[in-house]
């Protein structure tokens, strides 16, 4: 055993990682005066205790997953891709153009072609930053927050200018025809006898971020492009040996990243909002580079990180209602805890870990 076994990496360390940030929360909570155990319970409850609030935890899950695994995608070509705040937005409109274009006479038909949008306007906007490295040296890291800004402004244009509903004084645009409305956890599980709540936004793009997990899956360990963005980002040297072209591994991995954070605007301006909202997303672009760290990277590990950000982030909402002594900023500290310890501090859990298991097997 010349490393750590499989099972540690992918389940040890991120345990260890979360019971690290568990304890550290615990402490803040006990410093402002309040029960940090009474916390945890109104967290978990607030998450997973009744339809509503599982249909929020998956609805924001359902974020995450597309924003993790746009930020893996990147990863395994070795680039870091911290524009997704951007990439969601700007597809949002795409999403947008496409919805208000026709009067569509059912979902069905408008979801796919409302994918198609969001996935182009999505991935153009995250293939600027990309030809700019691949062509001309820039650091994808700076080019893509940089974009971030520049998505923001483009937003705030299109959204107070050409896109505003001429009704309101909201930067936002006409609600989307009825045709459009994708159906809700409610809406598609009722005909199942299951009563779930109406109030949860959660819905069928929930699915569609499944079906996206298993296909980055597949595309990364099944395909041929798959094992050149992932040869890419281990050598690139030995991958240019190899004949793999570095503009084309660049610029596929970062339009493919870009299209995914862009299915985000599915879920959110389609799914919730039923039109363009200016910040609709939230953050979610910054919070996949957290699921991506803590799910290794791996379509299986960001869908159960997905689901304990979105269980952060509902819980933390429940937080504010049933403890008024903990503010929106304590929340903020206990959510920042755990994107700390499960991603910036992983190698501060990893490196003991290690030599616990070399010493185990110098042991045997």
């Amino acid at each position: 055993m010349d490393k750590m076994p499989k099972w540690a990496d992918i389940v040890l360390i991120p345990l260890i990682s979360l019971m690290l940030a568990f304890i550290a929360s615990g402490l803040v909570v006990l410093a402002i005066g309040e029960n940090p155990i009474q916390a945890i319970t109104v967290m978990v409850k607030g998450a997973l205790g009744s339809t509503s609030g599982l249909g929020y935890t998956l609805y924001y899950a359902t974020n995450y997953m597309f924003t993790g695994l746009a930020v893996a995608v990147a990863f395994h070509a070795r680039m870091f891709n911290i524009g997704g705040e951007g990439q969601a937005a700007i597809a949002g409109v795409g999403a947008t153009l496409v919805i208000l274009a026709f009067d569509w006479p059912h979902w069905a038909l408008a979801l796919p072609f409302a994918i198609m949008g969001a996935a182009l306007f999505g991935g153009f906007w995250a293939a600027v930053p990309a030809y700019l490295q691949a062509k001309r040296g820039s650091h994808i890291v700076i080019t893509t927050i940089m974009f971030n800004f520049i998505a923001a402004a483009v937003m705030g244009f299109l959204l107070n200018g050409v896109l505003k509903n001429p009704n309101t004084q909201n930067a936002e645009t006409v609600k989307f025809p009825d045709g459009a409305h994708l159906p809700t956890a409610h809406e598609f599980l009722a005909p199942l006898g299951i009563n779930f709540s109406k109030s949860a936004p959660l819905n069928i793009s929930f699915l569609l971020a499944l079906l996206c997990a298993f296909l980055v899956w597949f595309l990364l360990w099944r395909t041929r492009l798959g094992y050149s963005i992932r040869a890419f980002g281990q050598s690139e040297k030995g991958a240019k040996y190899a004949g793999i072209s570095a503009f084309k591994i660049i610029m596929i991995s970062m339009f493919i990243s870009g299209a995914l954070a862009g299915m985000l605007s599915i879920n959110v301006v389609m799914g919730e909002q039923e039109r363009l909202i200016k910040e609709f997303v939230e953050g979610a672009g910054f919070v996949g580079i957290a699921v991506a760290l803590m799910g290794r990277n791996h379509p299986v590990g960001i869908i159960l990180a997905a689901i304990l950000f979105g269980m952060l982030t509902q819980g933390g909402f429940e937080l504010l209602w049933e403890m008024p002594n903990i503010s929106k900023e304590v929340v903020l500290v206990i959510q920042g805890m755990i994107i700390l310890f499960t991603g910036a501090l992983d190698y501060m859990v990893r490196g003991p870990v290690e030599k616990m298991f070399l010493r185990m097997k110098k042991g045997a």
